[in-house]
């Protein structure tokens, strides 16, 4: 296989993966902006957290909520709970890396608040010990996942959203949910600020 092929043939799988999810994916994508709007209408916040490249993802719905989207406008409370190196290697260090999140959730999230969490397809450990602080907490969850996340469905409650990609490939699995992210992102700034200008 040339490189054109390559390429060309990621870009296609890219696609079809898109194709395939958006009849799948809306009712939820649009169950989980309503979740974040009405959290941020109570003057709540969104805590976000995901492993290696769903780190990045998390990273970046907080920051699309924290400074902007596409638009400026007012900034909104959420916090990526990948982002503090100092705290991270703390807890690693002195208990067990399940823990990196689900502390931070205890600490910091209040009833009413919503944790955003991107699941990889392997090594979700940590990810599912912060879902369950949430629920300890009386916060609703919003889980991005992909490949076989059987053990995260099966702890969500009604109330929470679950937006599952339909693929086992990593680097798909983190395109579309970045894609997931911006449409959130959208979707909540349209909501709250419709055509905003300062």
């Amino acid at each position: 296989m040339d490189n054109y092929q390559a390429i060309a043939g990621g870009f296609q799988e890219t696609v079809e993966l898109i194709t395939v999810s958006v009849d799948a994916l809306v009712d939820h994508l649009q169950r989980a902006s309503d979740v974040c709007i009405e959290a941020l209408l109570q003057e709540k916040k969104i805590l976000a957290c995901g492993n290696g490249s769903g780190g990045a993802v998390a990273q970046i719905f907080s920051t699309n909520l924290l400074h902007r989207f596409e638009h400026e406008r007012p900034s909104l409370p959420a916090l990526s709970l990948g982002t503090d190196s100092a705290t991270l290697s703390a807890i690693a260090t002195s208990s067990a890396s399940n823990e990196l999140y689900s502390k931070q959730v205890r600490a910091l999230g209040q009833p009413g608040d919503v944790l955003l969490a991107v699941a990889g397809v392997e090594n979700n450990g940590s990810i599912i010990q912060a879902i369950r602080a949430a629920h300890d907490r009386n916060m609703l969850v919003i889980v991005l996942s992909g490949g076989a996340c059987g053990d995260i469905s099966s702890l969500l409650l009604p109330e929470d959203v679950e937006l599952h990609i339909p693929s086992t490939r990593a680097p798909r699995i983190i395109e579309m949910q970045t894609m997931i992210v911006h449409c959130l992102s959208e979707l909540i700034d349209q909501s709250l600020f419709g055509s905003y200008s300062p």
